[in-house]
């Protein structure tokens, strides 16, 4: 079994393009469009954003991005695992990642929006499993009802 690699990473990089497209597709397919909170990979590119991929050999499984609101306060972005790949704890094992670079960046809290279709259900799941409560909309976002927002501290 080839070793799982989780790397600070590039929305750029070529082999990692069609994984965010693949993300892009899913979220259009299941949100109205006023309600698609995803980035594009330029967006994801931003600074202020730290961007990882979950790999396995030269495979691109995963992916997810921190963005920063403040100095304490950041939020989940595009955190995702191929279909194919699912079932297999890579989620769980990228968002413990995730949590610990946004500790290690300085963020006390970390947040996130997912919606709220039947799609997302796992993804609220895990998020809930690692200790993420319902919480309000958060910095840019609004009572949306096809958006569900999470939050937890990270102390």
């Amino acid at each position: 079994m080839t070793k799982i690699e989780i790397r600070r990473d590039t929305p750029l990089a070529a082999e990692v393009l069609p994984l965010l497209q693949r993300h892009l597709d899913l979220m259009w397919s299941a949100s109205p469009p006023e309600s698609v909170h995803a980035l594009d990979p330029q967006d994801l590119a931003a600074p202020g954003i730290a961007f990882y991929t979950l790999r396995e050999g030269e495979m691109v499984l995963g992916m997810g991005a921190v963005k920063r609101i403040d100095a304490t306060h950041a939020e989940i972005k595009s955190m995702h695992v191929v279909a194919e790949a699912r079932g297999r704890g890579l989620a769980r094992v990228l968002l413990e990642h995730i949590m610990d670079e946004a500790r290690a960046l300085g963020y006390r809290r970390l947040s996130l929006e997912t919606g709220v279709e039947d799609v997302f259900a796992p993804a609220r799941a895990l998020y809930a499993n690692a200790g993420f409560v319902q919480c309000p909309p958060f910095e840019g976002y609004w009572n949306d009802p096809h958006s569900y927002f999470m939050t937890r501290s990270l102390a």
